[in-house]
């Protein structure tokens, strides 16, 4: 056993011996399937704190020669796998965190020594029986072990990325990084498998694309390996049993990750959560903002306060609830190289702040806990409007209660008046607007957008959550210059729609116009029982 070489099972103990442990075993099966073939080449790219060293500490403990890891794995999911036996501690295992090396040096040359240098001697340690050909050279002494034994290692790299993090401006840097990788690993018998792991997917250079031989698995196209890239909604139910936690609010503060999963059998569609965050709740038993506390909501601020083609009136949109259309072929998997708002929109998805839909090809803000985020950056920004309407939105929400319609109206007004960044010229910008004024209702309720259909307005739904049942329901209707009683007469007519079929209680009724001429908005509102 070495520092990397065969490093032990201890991590993925650690993980089993944790009071909480969600099986992702399965991760094994598919990582046997490829063990060998042409596809052995995985690069696994997923937000910070979703379990990226958790999957590269249980593979290393069931590849890795000289331990029987059988005491581990006998009781979770890949045990009952064919290929289980097979392959269970049959392989020599290299585990390395780039991180970890890239913090002990200076320079990328200084990584790189280090990093083959270390690796040279858990080998010749390891492999004592060999005769080497250049003590000094990693891939030739890899070479020399495969000739002797015929036995191929499992290479592990986790944080593979963190070079694209830190060196961001050093392009000779990372070519001479995407070199090495290559060389190391590209067409050698001595690798059975290959798994990376990290935020970002593979760095392409125009024609220069190093690693090309590498399958990735992203969170715009996460493929087979979709349910292994956080919690699923199944998971999240049974640790809300577990420990008596709602799961609608679980759902509210942490779901929104929606992956699809492509198989000859069909798509499945998962609806994914960030473990940190789950499993904080769960042992704090209480909801908040975990995962946000992993790292500074500056790290948000520097893109979002870049307004690349309208790149501020997309992230006001979606903060509104909203879906904004991206084009994420354009990306070059960096966190510089920034042509479109669409790179920025698709970068922020890499890093957890969006979620990508890929049917539709639109992104939005995930979840709650994501949207507190992006309310802490813009708080501290230029964009005083939309902070101070978000702030406002408690008083409006009063105000609707209270079934005060000229200061819901008025509440309005000011918020259009406030978000000057919004282009406020069609129904769309009204829809937002209104979903913006009233953001703190999020508190108490989940809320339901439709999408426009031909000249109407959707209604917005507001249905109170379970701990918040003493609140009413809410309808509302939005019309542009067409009168606040015709907004209210509709509402009617749909007979509460397909939203509230299901709720009965009090509910109140609010129709909302703009009207063009005054450039004012104007509110009415009944309440009834439902």
């Amino acid at each position: 056993m070495g520092s990397y070489l065969n490093p032990g099972s201890k991590g993925f103990q650690e993980r089993l011996n944790s009071e909480i442990y969600v099986d992702k075993t399965g991760l094994i099966e598919k990582t046997n399937a490829v063990l060998d073939t042409r596809q052995k080449f995985l690069c696994v790219s997923r937000p910070r704190r979703f379990g990226k060293s958790m999957a590269a500490d249980m593979l290393a403990a069931y590849y890795e020669r000289g331990e029987d890891a059988d005491l581990l794995f006998r009781s979770l999911k890949i045990s009952k796998a064919e290929s289980y036996r097979a392959h269970l501690n049959q392989y020599d295992v290299i585990k390395v965190n780039i991180q970890e090396f890239l913090s002990m040096t200076g320079s990328m040359d200084e990584m790189l020594s280090m990093l083959k240098k270390y690796l040279v001697f858990d080998l010749m340690e390891h492999f004592d029986d060999v005769r080497f050909r250049d003590e000094s050279n990693l891939i030739q002494v890899m070479k020399d072990i495969y000739a002797k034994t015929k036995r191929a290692f499992v290479i592990l790299i986790d944080e593979w990325d963190c070079l694209f993090r830190e060196y961001q401006q050093d392009q000779d840097s990372q070519k001479k990084y995407l070199d090495f990788l290559r060389a190391w690993l590209k067409d050698k018998e001595y690798v059975a498998l290959a798994y990376m792991t990290g935020i970002l997917p593979i760095k392409k250079y125009g024609s220069h694309s190093a690693l090309n031989m590498f399958t990735e698995y992203s969170m715009t196209d996460p493929g087979e390996l979709a349910e292994y890239f956080g919690f699923t909604g199944q998971e999240v139910a049974q640790l809300c049993q577990k420990y008596e936690m709602d799961f609608d609010e679980a759902k509210a503060w942490y779901d929104g990750y929606g992956l699809v999963a492509h198989r000859q059998s069909g798509d499945q569609y998962y609806s994914m959560y960030s473990p940190k965050s789950v499993v904080e709740a769960m042992l704090r038993h209480k909801f908040g903002t975990y995962w946000n506390q992993t790292e500074t909501y500056e790290a948000l601020k520097i893109y979002i306060q870049m307004n690349m083609d309208g790149l501020q009136d997309s992230v006001v949109r979606m903060l509104a609830g909203e879906e904004v259309y991206v084009n994420i072929g354009t990306f070059s998997n960096d966190m510089t190289t920034f042509a479109t708002k669409d790179d920025v929109l698709t970068l922020l998805v890499h890093l957890g702040y969006l979620t990508y839909n890929s049917t539709n090809g639109t992104v939005e803000i995930p979840n709650k806990e994501v949207s507190k985020e992006y309310v802490n950056a813009i708080s501290t920004m230029s964009w005083h409007g939309v902070a101070d309407s978000v702030e406002a939105s408690r008083r409006l929400l009063d105000a609707l209660w209270k079934m005060d319609a000229d200061a819901v109206a008025a509440g309005i007004d000011k918020a259009h008046e406030e978000i000057s960044i919004l282009q406020y010229n069609d129904e769309n910008s009204l829809s937002c607007t209104v979903s913006l004024a009233f953001y703190f209702a999020r508190e108490y309720y989940a809320i339901v957008r439709e999408p426009p259909s031909g000249k109407g307005f959707a209604d917005i739904c507001m249905i109170p959550r379970k701990h918040h049942l003493d609140k009413p329901a809410i309808i509302i209707e939005l019309k542009w210059d067409k009168g606040a009683d015709a907004a209210l007469a509709q509402i009617k007519e749909k007979q509460y729609g397909n939203a509230l079929k299901d709720y009965h209680g009090n509910l109140l009724l609010v129709g909302i116009n703009y009207d063009k001429s005054t450039k004012k908005h104007e509110c009415v509102i009944e309440s009834m029982k439902k």
